[in-house]
């Protein structure tokens, strides 16, 4: 008797094969004036291209670097369109899952032992913000601070003394789930923190003055996605009414000049913001705790992936905020002293001029509340791996991100009341 799998089953099992990226290209352009970009445009319309850099069709412009994907079937289409065109490129990434497998290339250290040397998937996350709590008892404790869509916890960390009173700073990783590097820097600056307090001049004086609040992980489900289903996922998995298309970018969820961009508006599009603002979980539990300690917290700091820069406000203005000039100095200094460890170059200035306007970011959101230090990094690199920067990365890149957060906390500590 021959065995016939149902229908649904059949269908549940296709759907849990991870989506498989074989000889799909990254490809860098440069159009060179307003012809050239908009024939981009054009080739977006007709083809599935995944931008990485910038993250959206809309903010494509003359002069701008453009870092998208596309896959192996559309890439001679791609290619011709170009070279008719005589419009210059470069393959970065010539193989992008044989990228996604390099990127393990350090060697688990002791089996069982947290690496920070190393990306962690969510279930190590978990069970290391246990572990530090459990570790450094008087140093760190854990907040739920609510759940996700999927029904998984929202962790921060808190690291100091247990005085709400004190000073504090808010830094948040993983809005976006592809960008694996960030959550690894905020594992890293939780643990040197607990491990240097008392050994560290500066990070003794920052804790024994101020507190973190750090959110390892702000987009937990579209990282668990990330891990397990579609490396390349950005937003998290919330379902969308009327859409087959899943997914908030909840960087484009917050209450400022929200959904006044073309490119937030379509449940489809990689920077969807949502039916409404703070619509999401993850974000409403994050504008809820940041609400609920905003007489403490100074400075907010979030961690993005990939570019190399120090972005402050506004998103979505060209408009100056008043204390710009202080803003525009920490950063200068900031990436200035992130820079002596390994030379590393990041740029800096507001978000729209920078990188490209945004609507709707955690950023301008806390700025406008009253937080007046709101600074965002986008770690390395500049596009040779991107949002795959391998394991031998990490370190190097927390090493020299940590002093850059280390200058900024003391700047908070020292200039705010």
């Amino acid at each position: 008797m021959r065995f016939i799998l149902p229908l649904c089953l059949i269908a549940t099992t296709l759907a849990i094969a991870p989506v498989r990226f074989d000889r799909e290209k990254v490809l860098r352009v440069k159009p060179q004036d307003e012809k050239q970009a908009n024939i981009i445009k054009d080739l977006a319309k007709t083809n599935q291209l995944d931008f990485w850099y910038p993250d959206a069709i809309y903010h494509i412009a003359a002069n701008m670097t453009i870092d998208f994907r596309v896959s192996e079937k559309e890439f001679h289409a791609i290619q011709s369109a170009l070279d008719q065109n005589k419009m210059h490129y470069e393959i970065l990434i010539h193989d992008l899952q044989e990228e996604i497998e390099k990127q393990f290339d350090v060697k688990e250290d002791i089996p069982g032992r947290h690496s920070y040397a190393k990306y962690n998937n969510w279930d190590k996350i978990i069970a290391w913000t246990e572990k530090m709590v459990h570790k450094h008892p008087e140093m760190v404790s854990r907040i739920k601070i609510g759940t996700t869509v999927e029904d998984n916890p929202l962790y921060v960390l808190k690291i100091g003394k247990r005085d709400e009173r004190r000073k504090a700073i808010f830094m948040d990783c993983g809005i976006h789930a592809r960008e694996w590097i960030s959550p690894a820097f905020c594992q890293w600056f939780v643990y040197q923190a607990a491990k240097t307090y008392g050994k560290n001049k500066i990070m003794t004086k920052l804790l024994d003055q101020m507190n973190f609040y750090v959110l390892p992980v702000f987009n937990v489900d579209g990282y668990i996605w990330s891990w397990t289903q579609n490396r390349m996922w950005r937003k998290n998995r919330s379902k969308n009414q009327n859409s087959k298309c899943i997914g908030t970018d909840l960087n484009r969820n917050f209450n400022v000049s929200w959904n006044s961009f073309p490119n937030t508006k379509n449940p489809c599009m990689n920077t969807y913001g949502g039916p409404e603002p703070e619509s999401e979980k993850e974000t409403k539990a994050v504008t809820d705790f940041i609400r609920s300690h905003l007489k403490s917290i100074k400075a907010y700091i979030t961690f993005h992936s990939y570019s190399q820069m120090l972005l402050f406000p506004y998103g979505y203005t060209s408009k100056l905020p008043a204390n710009h000039k202080v803003l525009a100095k920490v950063a200068k200094i900031g990436t200035d002293v992130l820079a002596t460890q390994y030379e590393t170059r990041y740029i800096y200035g507001p978000i729209a001029s920078t990188i490209y306007p945004t609507s709707g970011s955690s950023l301008d959101w806390a700025y406008n509340l009253g937080i007046k230090y709101t600074f965002a990094f986008e770690l390395r690199d500049k596009g040779k791996f991107g949002f795959l920067l391998p394991e031998s990365l990490i370190k190097p890149t927390c090493k020299e991100t940590l002093l850059a957060v280390k200058f900024i906390a003391k700047y908070i500590l020292k200039h705010t009341s």
